[in-house]
């Protein structure tokens, strides 16, 4: 039987359409990173190589008797500036792409199967506000805001980087898009 993330681990691949609180723990992940807008050449040229590696990685895996559904497509996302992020340019957006790893995956599956610009890293996020997101990307500022009111009444303040789960295939950006938004955080000061 295959390890499918998404029906096994319904607290992180789930998520109400109004903002809530939950706690992530660490997590393994396959990672590339860049700078660029989202679907332009070099996201484009990520997504394939970290493809190849979570392929890569779940034939071992599959002989190993550890078979696995590669997870969806995840993305990190900020800009190195002062301004508001949606005010920065795409171009200067900066990204780390993920795809979670299986427990049962091991450090030599990994280690046989990755190569750069492809690296495995761990990512734990703890305390967070999330929201499902439902339509194309450039209505996700609306969700964003609900978020922002949602961690002020909380009295709550972002605490690291903003997060994505591509339910729907991110090429597809129509109105059926589906994209878990997600914001580490901690109290305000």
């Amino acid at each position: 039987m295959k390890i499918d993330l998404a029906k096994s681990d319904k607290h992180y691949y789930t998520a109400s359409t109004e903002p809530e609180l939950r706690t992530f723990d660490g997590y393994d992940y396959l990672a590339v990173a860049g700078t660029g807008a989202p679907l332009g050449p070099e996201y484009s040229a990520a997504v394939s190589a970290l493809y190849r590696a979570a392929y890569g990685v779940k034939k071992l895996a599959k002989a190993a008797g550890q078979d696995f559904v590669v997870p969806k497509l995840e993305g990190l996302w900020w800009v190195d500036s002062d301004r508001p992020p949606l005010s920065v340019p795409r171009e200067e957006w900066l990204w780390r792409l993920l795809i979670r790893l299986p427990e049962a995956v091991t450090a030599e599956m990994t280690a046989a199967a990755v190569s750069r610009p492809v690296t495995v890293e761990r990512l734990t996020e703890g305390p967070s506000i999330q929201a499902l997101h439902l339509g194309p990307y450039a209505t996700e500022s609306e969700t964003l805001a609900r978020m922002a009111d949602f961690m002020a009444t909380q009295g709550l303040t972002m605490n690291g980087r903003h997060h994505e789960i591509y339910l729907s295939d991110p090429r597809r950006a129509g109105s059926a898009t589906k994209t878990i938004l997600r914001h580490p955080v901690r109290p305000s000061r």
